[in-house]
């Protein structure tokens, strides 16, 4: 059975950075890309819109994929889209990572966040990027830094839509278990 991918591959034109695309985010955090309207009427933290709502972006679709594609360790990319969704995919595995079971609301966001806001980060082309083969570099030093920028608020947004599931019993202040059993493993066998 071949992983699942994309339903945004069928986007006709995506702007790109290489062969990154920037797709628009439904968030209130500054970036290059224009947000995408908040649904009428206003979802739980922990939820995201029906897929055919036009509020639905990317960032939902790896949050619900996440859990199933974790299992495979191929994955062939069929699209631009592809490409963010494998990234989401590892950055909720680096969250993951950082969440200890034993961490409250308070210590996990700290840890988190502290990880999204990091901008230290490898972009496609340097070194540290897991799979340099399949992403195309940036063409200048000004592509490079809206890059940076469009992930440095994908993670952002991506960690708080993370927590908000994590986290989504108020009753109590101990991380999802269920969330918490895919720190070990590796999407595609890497990861961030």
């Amino acid at each position: 059975m071949p992983a699942y991918n994309s339903v945004f591959n069928a986007d006709p034109s995506p702007r790109l950075i290489g062969n990154f695309p920037l797709f628009p985010l439904r968030t209130k955090i500054r970036g290059p890309t224009y947000p995408l309207p908040f649904p009428d009427p206003p979802l739980a933290a922990n939820e995201s819109p029906d897929p055919d709502s036009e509020s639905y972006d990317i960032l939902d679709e790896t949050l619900a994929l996440f859990r199933a594609n974790t299992f495979f360790r191929n994955f062939e990319i069929q699209g631009p889209a592809d490409r963010l969704l494998v990234y989401g995919i590892w950055y909720i595995s680096d969250c993951l990572g950082r969440i200890k079971p034993h961490y409250g609301v308070r210590e996990a966001t700290k840890e988190v966040n502290n990880a999204a806001l990091d901008v230290n980060f490898a972009l496609p082309g340097d070194p540290g990027w897991p799979l340099n083969q399949m992403y195309e570099p940036p063409r200048d030093r000004q592509d490079a830094e809206v890059l940076r920028q469009y992930l440095s608020q994908v993670r952002q947004e991506l960690a708080q839509r993370l927590l908000a599931r994590v986290y989504d019993d108020e009753t109590e202040d101990k991380p999802s278990k269920w969330w918490l059993s895919f720190t070990k493993r590796k999407f595609m066998g890497k990861g961030l």
